[in-house]
């Protein structure tokens, strides 16, 4: 687990907060050159120039990691060279240098290590940081980096912190039981890859922001409260003082409701593979 960082509360904004200690995290600031593109920022702005993302905008200028989700490199060893921070994702990632000269970003697991060992492939050990089809890997172990069609590259689980648990294979064979962290438990086929381990980065939701200018260097602009603006602007807006939203339920800015409203689609084409609801329905 990430160990969290306080400092003297030098001022309002100090005393309120606390960062991860990328010192003790992390071995590597700059990143591998030839892994990185240039990242654009839209500021939540279509093709048209219209906001269809609010609050969005300014921030710190980034790159983008380019990172391996799909873990298809097989029978060839790596070596970890450095763990490293991602401004575009929670998680840490990891630098692994293969032993036929090329170089890759992975989502770095809990307690890897730079000079750790990893390789990928149906016989890989099961072991931190390895990437093996879900049939190959035995009931009970935790995974990361799911995919949810082969080859295409992990889907769940990437975000730190996060994990999910393989629960065994179902009476056809063709799919894997895995529990999410959400709690759902859904089929996966089983030709499909997963990386062992935990993300890392865990006490990432241990992070206290602080002040508004943190917000701000990620990129994200005010979000003004709908009761403090004008009927015209907002149902939730006007009335004397300090009045109710004066609907039976929130609503949104254009007036749907904004609460509590199930968005999945009722006959939704994957539906007939979650086995059980992260609200606990069969």
């Amino acid at each position: 687990m990430s160990e969290i960082k306080k400092y003297k509360p030098t001022s309002p904004g100090r005393r309120n907060s606390s960062v991860i200690d990328y010192k003790k995290s992390i071995t590597k600031t700059k990143p591998e050159k030839s892994l990185t593109v240039k990242k654009v920022n839209k500021a939540g702005r279509n093709n048209t120039g219209k906001i269809t993302v609010r609050h969005k905008g300014g921030g710190v200028k980034q790159k983008y990691r380019i990172i391996d989700f799909k873990r298809n490199k097989d029978g060839i060893s790596g070596k970890v060279v450095s763990i490293e921070y991602d401004p575009n994702r929670t998680s840490f990632i990891a630098l692994i240098n293969y032993v036929d000269g090329e170089k890759r970003y992975i989502i770095a697991p809990e307690k890897i290590k730079v000079g750790d060992m990893i390789i990928s492939g149906k016989d890989a050990e099961i072991s931190i940081g390895n990437a093996l089809p879900l049939e190959n890997i035995p009931e009970g172990t935790v995974v990361h980096n799911i995919e949810l069609k082969p080859g295409k590259g992990g889907e769940f689980v990437r975000s730190a912190g996060s994990s999910a648990q393989v629960l065994g294979k179902d009476e056809t064979e063709r799919y894997v039981i895995v529990r999410l962290a959400s709690g759902e438990m859904r089929k996966i086929l089983a030709k499909n890859r997963a990386t062992i381990g935990v993300v890392s980065n865990s006490g990432h939701n241990l992070e206290r922001i602080g002040k508004a200018g943190r917000n701000r260097h990620k990129g994200k602009r005010p979000t003004v409260r709908g009761s403090v603006m004008n009927p015209n602007d907002h149902p939730h807006g006007g009335g004397e003082g300090k009045s109710p939203i004066g609907r039976k339920a929130p609503m949104t800015p254009w007036g749907k409701k904004a609460l509590g409203v199930k968005t999945r689609k009722k006959n939704k084409q994957s539906n007939k593979y979650i086995i059980r609801t992260r609200k606990g329905k069969k």
